[in-house]
């Protein structure tokens, strides 16, 4: 598993986004076409590393890397246009992500084999060779003292592989296919990856799961910089599981601190939101699930999950929680408090980019940024957060909404409150983490196996800790969120929330 090391994707996405943000503090329309043009020379050049077999091939993938960060789409491939063509669209402050959010540069795509067997160099060509006495369609001989799988006569079942005691047949996959937990990636008609729109629900596993960083999102951060330079309020709402993304020993003083000079004039957590959300799906559950109305509840804090359950069970609209998801809550609370201000979300998801594009949010959220491109740019400010420290922390939420970073937080910051203001209340819950996952527990849902459940879904695994807009491994994440949600000074949100009106 590639997620947090900091490998030459990596390094490259950074690149990319660091220049774009400093295009965007730059904020000079005069320059800002030659700027673009020069970038993909300046990150691919006769003293830079070599990871493709041609320095034209590796331009050219970064071209369409910093179209999609500057919010624009993918190039044709029939057609010829520009790489700046519908550049001044995008300058400007305000510029809603369009769909499609994930896309395939086809010029990086290395068109992998979706699947299949082949046999390695560790073959013994062993007496027994069970490969073969296994195979259901003779598809295995023996060449030169080796075994050798005839891939037209191969219906990929994998026998073969599960018997070798030398593990010694290799199973071909397409990584960005097996990472996608919904059946979206297929093969265009040259053998490359394309990502089916009407499946894909914007999880980015794909993304992060692809060697050779084929695959690749929108960003906004071009026109949030170029809005932080105009001088207008802009507040931060930051997720939970911020924790330790930004380095082992910044605090959320640094962060706050960093945000303040970055330009945004106050900074919340998107945790109360989530302590709000928390109250209000307790509620929920008490009121339509136990009293029998509803069979079961869905939450909906995930954009993925939530579309997932849209596209694939619509029968199951109904079940998912209507409630506010913990962006939404926390935008509209500082919207309450700062009526003229622009709301940023910061955090680890690349679904959260439509959820804020939808039209019942879109006067909430005005820019959503990952913590993989706010890095970007603090790198484009030359921001050090260890030098900034804010004389407060975040005191904003508890450790119940905090611990909606980690998959299962939901559903235990739920129960909590069931069980503390509905004492009298038995809750059921269940969870599931990953699309496939998902999908196996919402096919329980509809089969009723679920009833009476409050069911949370993580679009990725391990949860928010492991989106695809995070910085570190997953396990080091949900280890010092872990930290974070014990150390918090209050354990679960007042039940006086619930009352909170703010749709």
């Amino acid at each position: 598993m590639m997620r947090g090391l900091q490998t030459p994707v990596r390094q490259i996405r950074r690149q990319v986004f660091t220049k774009v943000a400093e295009l965007g503090f730059k904020a000079n329309a005069e320059t800002l076409l030659d700027d673009m043009e020069a970038i993909p020379y300046e990150i691919v050049n006769d003293d830079t590393e070599k990871y493709r077999e041609s320095t034209y091939r590796s331009r050219a993938i970064v071209r369409e890397r910093l179209r999609l960060a500057m919010g624009l789409s993918l190039r044709p491939e029939n057609k010829p246009v520009h790489l700046t063509s519908g550049v001044e669209a995008s300058n400007i402050s305000e510029k809603y992500y369009e769909p499609p959010l994930m896309q395939v540069i086809p010029s990086a795509c290395e068109s992998c084999e979706e699947r299949g067997y082949e046999v390695s160099n560790m073959c013994k060509g062993c007496l027994a060779h069970p490969c073969q006495e296994v195979c259901p369609k003779d598809a295995i001989s023996f060449v030169n003292g080796k075994s050798y799988i005839d891939q037209t006569k191969c219906i990929k079942c994998g026998k073969c592989k599960s018997v070798c005691p030398y593990d010694a047949i290799a199973k071909k996959e397409r990584p960005c296919k097996s990472a996608c937990g919904v059946g979206a990636i297929v093969s265009d008609q040259y053998g490359r990856a394309y990502i089916d729109p009407e499946k894909c629900v914007s999880c980015g596993m794909c993304m992060v799961s692809c060697p050779f960083g084929a695959i690749s999102d929108k960003s906004q951060i071009f026109q949030l910089a170029r809005a932080l330079t105009e001088g207008d309020q802009i507040v931060a709402e930051i997720a939970p599981a911020f924790v330790g993304q930004f380095g082992d020993n910044i605090t959320p003083r640094n962060i706050k601190a960093a945000l303040q000079e970055l330009g945004f004039s106050e900074v919340y957590e998107v945790a109360l939101g989530a302590d709000i959300g928390a109250i209000a799906e307790a509620h929920h559950y008490v009121d339509k699930v136990v009293s029998g109305e509803l069979p079961f509840l869905l939450t909906s804090c995930c954009p993925s999950w939530a579309m997932m359950a849209k596209k694939f069970f619509p029968e199951m609209i109904d079940q998912i929680s209507q409630e506010l998801t913990p962006m939404v809550a926390t935008a509209r609370t500082i919207k309450k408090e700062h009526p003229n201000a622009k709301v940023v979300f910061i955090g680890p998801c690349a679904a959260k980019k439509l959820e804020a594009s939808r039209r019942t949010v879109r006067s909430d959220v005005d820019f959503v940024v990952t913590y993989e491109e706010l890095q970007a740019m603090f790198d484009a400010k030359e921001i050090d957060l260890s030098k900034y420290e804010a004389e407060s922390s975040f005191h904003d939420a508890t450790g119940a909404g905090r611990g909606y970073g980690c998959a299962g937080g939901v559903a235990e910051a739920i129960e909590k409150c069931v069980n503390e203001y509905y004492p009298d209340v038995q809750v059921n819950i269940e969870h599931a983490e990953g699309l496939a996952e998902c999908r196996k527990i919402l096919t329980l849902a509809k089969a009723g196996k679920m009833n009476g459940c409050l069911i949370e879904g993580m679009g990725c695994p391990g949860g928010c800790i492991a989106g695809a807009g995070t910085n570190i491994p997953v396990a080091k994440a949900k280890k010092l969120l872990a930290n974070y949600v014990k150390n918090s000074s209050t354990a679960i949100p007042a039940k006086e929330l619930e009352e909170i009106e703010l749709k």
